[in-house]
């Protein structure tokens, strides 16, 4: 699975932006609203990438504060939304960890959660097992 989602990736992505996205300074690009957050954002994602490119979904920044810890370091704190396909499928739970998990590998980035909306997409049963099982939160 990891092999064909990579395929996927190096089939829609371009290494070189991905590396000029990289270097970029994630808290700067969020605060300003810069064009570059949201691919920013989706070059920080691993394989779970592959989902969004397959599907036609993409993230988007709902809303983020910053933070700073005793030592004045800042880190974001991301409420994530997702469109495209994603909004049909009801984003797989797993999905959503994936992001999660992602995004939080960056350490300028601290806290991950996914606006409540989303939970509208899911039947009850969805919902419920997103909620006790999906190690991700709303907000």
């Amino acid at each position: 699975m990891t092999e064909e989602s990579q395929k996927r990736i190096d089939m829609h992505v371009d290494p070189k932006e991905d590396k000029r996205l990289l270097d970029l300074d994630i808290i700067e690009l969020v605060s300003s609203s810069s064009a570059d957050t949201v691919p920013a954002l989706m070059a920080r994602l691993g394989i779970v990438r592959a989902a969004l490119i397959g599907h036609g979904g993409a993230l988007v920044l709902h809303s983020h504060s910053i933070n700073k810890d005793q030592e004045g370091a800042e880190s974001l704190s991301l409420v994530i939304d997702l469109d495209g396909a994603c909004v049909s499928c009801g984003a797989a739970p797993g999905t959503l960890k994936g992001i999660q998990d992602d995004l939080l590998a960056d350490p300028k980035i601290s806290r991950v959660r996914f606006n409540k909306g989303m939970l509208d997409w899911f039947t009850e049963i969805q919902r419920e097992f997103v909620l006790e099982h999906g190690g991700v939160t709303f907000a």
